[in-house]
């Protein structure tokens, strides 16, 4: 059987492409691998979390608080694995930051300590966003990574102020002012006719 010259030539031409893009592949798996496991290193580094103690008189008051507790367990656990492990830590982190609001201690039931778990869910929830992509930007996790810790540093520090704020003893005749002050105890405006 004779074969054309133009087919084996068409065939040996479509042999060697196919091999040729192999090699390109492979190069390029290579180079991810290599990019990727940089971008590991840089997060590995950089993912160190500020989880300072507070005074024991704020410790008293979230020493109930469990969501609280949990939060900080899981943002004291570094993932050492892989990408992977990351990623599942800042769902995670994700999920234990939405817990916060739930059974908030009486005393920090207050809008300056809602506004900042509302700053601190948002900063990790943007952690959960950045880590999560395919070509994962890590200036902008490491960038993430500085303001929660910023931001708890925020907190912690309204929480202390918080406490303090109660500790505070009031002036002779400071509660009858504050009492006065009350809206909702005032004098009505209309003027009482007599008959």
């Amino acid at each position: 059987m004779k074969v054309h010259p133009l087919l084996a030539c068409l065939f040996s031409l479509l042999l060697f492409s196919c091999q040729d893009d192999q090699a390109k592949r492979t190069a390029e798996i290579q180079k991810d691998l290599r990019k990727k496991e940089a971008v590991f290193n840089v997060i590995e580094r950089s993912w160190n979390f500020n989880d300072q103690p507070v005074n024991t008189q704020t410790q008293d008051v979230v020493g109930n608080w469990q969501e609280w507790r949990l939060f900080l367990t899981a943002l004291r656990q570094k993932p050492k694995s892989s990408i992977g492990a990351f990623k599942k830590k800042a769902q995670e982190l994700s999920k234990r930051v939405l817990e916060l609001n739930n059974n908030l201690p009486m005393k920090f039931a207050q809008p300056e300590i809602r506004s900042r778990i509302v700053a601190l869910t948002t900063k990790i929830r943007s952690l959960d966003l950045y880590i999560n992509l395919d070509d994962i930007p890590e200036q902008k996790v490491v960038m993430c990574i500085s303001d929660i810790n910023a931001t708890l540093f925020s907190l912690k520090l309204q929480m202390e102020e918080v406490v303090s704020r109660d500790n505070v003893p009031l002036e002779r005749g400071e509660s009858d002012m504050i009492r006065m002050l009350d809206t909702t105890r005032a004098i009505p405006n209309n003027p009482i006719k007599l008959k």
